[in-house]
């Protein structure tokens, strides 16, 4: 099954990413701009020519995933972060009707975490949660070894959990840079390299901060590890070492001893995870198929 060829599609709120997707890498790619601002139609059309311009003979099905949330088993998206045209879009429909092959449809922090189960580090757990920081913080689940996405795909949205005097995203995301300390984490991640006193007190800051939001993690579901993506994971080194002083005043000492924080190695992931939902959901089907011959 993994020998299928397929597309994987990253919709953000600037730019739409495509691959083609054989013997587990991408081996054709495009990226073009979202256009968020336009209709939901011409944003569709944007989406078929990414696609167009990757596709290839033999493809299986495609996997999107989208910066919102998602009816993930009717392929509907109801509402897209910076895409304000986009309000119960049938996206599905649209894609099989055009491209006569399944397609899956998911959130993008789901999309990560399961294309780190398939492809990257998650490989070595069952239980484990991949958080993608970025703009937002968001947070795909994986128990015994399959994805976990709730209604709607709403599980894993610890970032809207309070904290401090807001909630975990604004501290734990690029947001905690530019609301704080009015810098980008670009900006933050150049100036502690070159050494920037300031500069690296706010990454040790946002470790700390970083490592309380793992404990909302470990208390709500005792995952084997976290697997850290996304843009802000970039400034790992920078981090690393508050989050993980922060994590060890965890106050379970069992549940802390085989607990791991892993970084993600794949820049393809978005891509190579939307894909994934193509082998998870077949996988899923032949299950279901099995189950009901006996």
């Amino acid at each position: 099954m993994l020998k299928d060829k397929i597309i994987g599609i990253d919709i953000g709120g600037t730019k739409i990413s495509a691959g083609f997707i054989s013997d587990n890498a991408i081996v054709k790619r495009v990226t073009i701009d979202t256009e968020a601002n336009k209709s939901q139609d011409e944003i569709i059309q944007n989406i078929f020519t990414a696609i167009d311009r990757v596709w290839q003979a033999d493809v299986k099905g495609i996997g999107v995933g989208v910066p919102g949330l998602v009816d993930h088993e009717n392929g509907i998206v109801y509402h897209l972060q910076n895409i304000p045209s986009w309000q119960e879009v049938k996206l599905k429909e649209y894609l099989e009707l055009r491209y006569f092959v399944p397609t899956f449809i998911n959130n993008d922090a789901s999309c990560f975490a399961l294309g780190e189960k398939y492809f990257g580090v998650g490989r070595r757990f069952s239980n484990f949660v991949g958080i993608t920081l970025g703009t937002g913080v968001g947070s795909g689940i994986i128990i015994n070894n399959k994805l976990y996405s709730g209604s709607f795909s709403g599980a894993g949205e610890f970032g809207s959990i309070p904290y401090k005097d807001s909630n975990f995203e604004k501290y734990c995301s690029g947001q905690f840079f530019e609301r704080c300390y009015g810098v980008t984490g670009q900006e933050a991640f150049q100036k502690a390299n070159k050494g920037d006193k300031k500069a690296l007190e706010i990454w040790h800051e946002f470790g700390q901060n970083l490592g309380e939001f793992i404990h909302v993690i470990m208390f709500s579901l005792a995952p084997d590890a976290v697997v850290i993506g996304g843009s802000i994971s970039a400034g790992f080194g920078l981090f690393k070492q508050s989050m993980n002083e922060s994590i060890n005043r965890f106050p379970f000492a069992k549940v802390k001893s085989k607990f791991k924080v892993e970084c993600s190695q794949n820049p393809d992931i978005a891509i190579m995870g939307a894909g994934a939902l193509y082998f998870n959901s077949i996988s899923l089907m032949e299950c279901k198929s099995v189950l009901s011959d006996k």
